[in-house]
């Protein structure tokens, strides 16, 4: 009984360090700003934010070498020449649930409003737009998309720039459409441009995949370091938790953003739980006419597995041996879906980053548009894809997201007091996604797997005779 506990406390020390780290920091932060006379000054707070500041640099110089390195990695490994239809429907399930679940995520935030002031003024600073029209971000999306230099994309993003005309043209500068368009490159990695250029990449080297064997072991090799780095910093979650609630609490004079912040996490929650057991759970009642709730039951090892290790790569062998020996699916299916789905299907994050994002742009008082909302859909959809199997690499996502909309990345810290527990309740949701997309799969690729069968019996005969 020991041993076990032991085994378990092991399992989860990440957890309880980083719960540990926000109790800390609470505690620390409050005792700080009660018994400080005075109101702490910018200097001081940026002291005591030091270190999470170092920690939020850390996993913001994970995100390019992370995003580019999965998506080739995790793209390249789809024989796409030998697993036709199965790969083409589990790729459509995968996008199409995705995007599913970042407006799902996206309407939640704009229905509940987890960060609208509902009681005194708010502490994050006001953000202010540049002027530019919808039709400008739209278009600045799709010319993002498509990059003239690939090294440069690493560092700058186009940017459309409206120059107003001189004051004497009242006419003109009342009228934003009649001002000069101009544009330029502006600081701020275009993560949209090397998502495309990333799934591009890994789409030829998965056709020339024999042509190519140590190029694409290359890319696999990478991205297990890349992951193994990110695992590293990830281990310092507690420490940077830690002074940045300090830092928030000290520098606050109120309780509304702390109170925002737990409405937003029950949003996230019930949200995440919401599409993962019933929105899920119907679309694969719909495709396949079965009762759903029977594969939940068998899958409960997994669900308690993904809880506690808040990793899907954690929970592949235990979700493969429920899929193919509790539920009975076909482990050709399982073993293309499951691991590939471990790596790009992200329902749970998905839901999150759209709400987080929004939620810290109505902290921000910052107004959107359906342009804004539009940008937040698809990058939200292109960084979950992005995102590692790993715990908590939905903060490096976020970032992208971030950046893609204006907001300062530094506003990640906002929700990392409960991210921790958040990525758990993302890692139920995104293994569920998996494992219906398996059973969905396998309903609608059943005869051609009998065909597989057949063959392989009339091979197996044709041999016994020889």
């Amino acid at each position: 009984m020991q041993g076990r506990v032991l085994s378990w406390v092991k399992e989860n020390l990440m957890g309880f360090l980083t719960v540990i780290g926000v109790i800390v920091g609470v505690v620390a932060g409050i005792v700080l700003q009660e018994t400080t006379s005075g109101t702490w000054t910018s200097r001081n707070v940026m002291y005591m934010q030091f270190i999470g500041d170092l920690y939020l640099q850390m996993l913001r110089g994970l995100v390019l070498p992370l995003i580019v390195s999965s998506l080739v990695a995790a793209v390249s490994s789809m024989d796409i020449s030998t697993s036709g239809r199965i790969g083409g429907l589990g790729m459509c399930y995968y996008l199409a649930t995705t995007v599913l679940a970042v407006i799902f995520g996206v309407i939640l935030a704009i229905v509940v409003k987890p960060g609208v002031n509902r009681s005194v003024d708010s502490e994050i600073d006001t953000f202010v737009k540049r002027n530019v029209t919808t039709v400008d971000t739209l278009l600045d999306l799709v010319r993002n998309l498509f990059p003239p230099n690939y090294v440069q994309a690493t560092l700058q993003q186009y940017q459309t720039e409206l120059i107003p005309p001189h004051e004497s043209n009242l006419d003109a500068m009342d009228n934003i459409n009649l001002w000069k368009v101009d544009g330029s490159f502006v600081d701020g990695s275009n993560i949209l441009g090397l998502v495309v250029g990333s799934i591009i990449f890994g789409i030829a080297l998965s056709l020339k995949k024999k042509a190519a064997p140590t190029l694409y072991k290359l890319f696999q090799e990478l991205n297990q370091i890349i992951m193994t780095i990110t695992l590293w910093v990830i281990w310092l979650t507690p420490i940077g938790v830690l002074f940045i609630i300090c830092a928030k609490f000290v520098e606050s004079d109120n309780m509304d953003v702390f109170i925002r912040l737990g409405i937003y996490f029950l949003t996230v929650v019930c949200g995440m739980l919401f599409y993962g057991f019933a929105i899920l759970p119907l679309i694969y009642f719909l495709l396949t006419r079965k009762n759903p709730y029977i594969l939940v039951r068998d899958m409960g090892q997994v669900i308690a597995t993904a809880f506690g290790t808040a990793s899907s790569s954690a929970t592949i062998p235990v979700t493969l041996q429920c899929l193919e020996n509790n539920h009975g699916l076909d482990s050709r299916v399982t073993r293309f879906m499951i691991p590939i789905g471990a790596m790009i299907n992200m329902n749970g994050t998905a839901v999150y980053e759209a709400a987080a994002v929004i939620f810290i742009a109505q902290l921000r008082d910052m107004p959107l548009t359906f342009v804004d909302y539009l940008a937040i859909s698809l990058t939200a959809t292109a960084a979950s894809i992005g995102a590692a199997a790993i715990p908590q690499a939905a903060l490096v996502a976020m970032v992208v997201v971030l950046e893609v909309v204006g907001l300062p990345p530094e506003d990640i810290s906002i929700v990392l007091a409960v991210d921790w527990l958040l990525g758990r309740f993302r890692t139920v949701a995104n293994i569920m996604g998996d494992s219906y997309g398996a059973g969905i799969i396998e309903h609608h690729c059943k005869k051609l797997l009998e065909k597989l069968n057949d063959r392989q019996q009339s091979d197996t005969t044709i041999e016994d005779s020889i």
